[in-house]
């Protein structure tokens, strides 16, 4: 009998719980905090870089950059590559407000193409006529953890003279044709916030390129623009990655990949079990594309015939967590009313809006509870397609 199964039936299930995770590894995150205390060093320093060198390797990049956040990553990579007021960066209505924000942060204006139904990414095909004279970049989000088509996104690149800034805030370690996000373009962003699959105490960000003028420029931009000396030679931003949040980090990146094989196998079983039970004609599955490694931050199912707020409601009155990633589409936002975009535009977007639920797939997600979140599911799935059987012989 393993421990999971003393856990009582009626206990919430959390939609995330970080707790176990670091209860797991407590003494060696805690020792690594009170050498950084010891040292007084709270600020770049040896664990930052020690941190820099560890994420290159792992991303295969020639260099890695820290910083304050994902969304500064996204911010201070479009700096670098000199994309500013008048300029357009095609990207995805349908992923986290930084994303689009960033963009605008910078100047420049976002331009939004829809998505694919299966993988939630940007749709290649949409892009090309979305170019204009004054594309600069594209900016492809590798969702939920899955990478985007980049075979096509890279041709389009090189046709049309664009960088590519990849937001892979959800992405550590995903693959596409074997390499790994971080070098699928010009620059590649990341985001440490707690939740994600590498996640610190708090918030922090990394740049990845394989250019060498492009990483000292990115080193430079973190630090108001300084080269030494208080000799500043741009206006950057203050988005220094803290010693202690590197310290958690090279802790935690150790587990990386034992953490991101546990995803795989929930997402496997997930899809095992309600294969096995025949509920595929309510819900749709995510689907990992040809050539991907996909690492599941989120496990998103689709609901069909707009039964997601009914299920959710069901879910969270047996106290299961789950969550909407994202109820609604970036151009449907108040503050991007100005671009003028039309509810309609971007359907493929809007349909994830409304279909979309984020099941709980966390590393340490005990068997049981996927169990128990795997019955619930199924039996509301039953009975709303019971309801909608007798709805249609009245």
């Amino acid at each position: 009998m393993t421990i999971t199964s003393f856990l009582p039936n009626d206990r919430p299930v959390p939609f995330i719980d970080l707790v176990p995770q670091f209860n797991a590894m407590s003494a060696e995150i805690m020792s690594a905090v009170e050498t950084v205390f010891a040292e007084q060093k709270f600020i770049l320093g040896d664990e930052v870089s020690k941190l820099e060198t560890e994420i290159a390797e792992y991303c295969d990049a020639r260099h890695a950059i820290g910083c304050n956040s994902g969304t500064d990553a996204l911010i201070i990579a479009l700096q670098a590559l000199g994309i500013g007021e008048g300029d357009e960066v095609i990207t995805t209505p349908f992923s986290f407000f930084a994303t689009a924000s960033s963009i605008c942060r910078v100047g420049a204006t976002p331009v939004f193409v829809d998505i694919e139904p299966d993988s939630f990414n940007m749709d290649p095909h949409a892009i090309e006529e979305a170019i204009t004279p004054r594309t600069r970049a594209i900016m492809p989000v590798h969702l939920f953890g899955q990478c985007c088509d980049m075979e096509s996104i890279w041709r389009l690149a090189q046709k049309h003279d664009l960088s590519i800034v990849e937001d892979a805030c959800q992405a550590i370690g995903a693959e596409y044709q074997g390499r790994r996000t971080g070098v699928l373009g010009s620059v590649g962003c990341f985001s440490f916030f707690p939740t994600k699959n590498l996640g610190g105490a708090g918030d922090g960000g990394m740049m990845t390129t394989d250019d060498p003028e492009l990483a000292q420029r990115l080193k430079c931009l973190r630090v108001h623009g300084d080269v030494g000396q208080y000799e500043h030679i741009e206006v950057g931003m203050n988005s220094r990655l803290d010693a202690l949040q590197a310290a958690v980090l090279r802790v935690k990146l150790k587990q990386l990949e034992t953490w991101t094989l546990a995803r795989q196998q929930n997402a496997k079983h997930y899809g095992d079990m309600f294969r096995q039970e025949g509920v595929l004609d309510t819900i749709v599955l995510p689907k990992a594309g040809p050539h991907r490694r996909h690492v599941y931050n989120q496990y998103c199912i689709r609901v069909r015939q707009g039964q997601r707020d009914h299920l959710q409601q069901e879910l969270k009155a047996r106290k299961i967590g789950c969550a909407i990633y994202y109820p609604k589409p970036l151009h449907q936002q108040t503050c991007f009313k100005y671009l003028g975009y039309r509810t309609g535009q971007f359907p493929q977007a809007e349909a994830a809006s409304r279909d979309i639920l984020a099941l709980p797939s966390y590393p340490e997600l005990p068997a049981i509870d996927q169990e128990r979140i795997v019955t619930a599911v199924v039996e509301i799935c039953r009975e709303m397609r019971s309801n909608r059987q007798l709805r249609r012989s009245a």
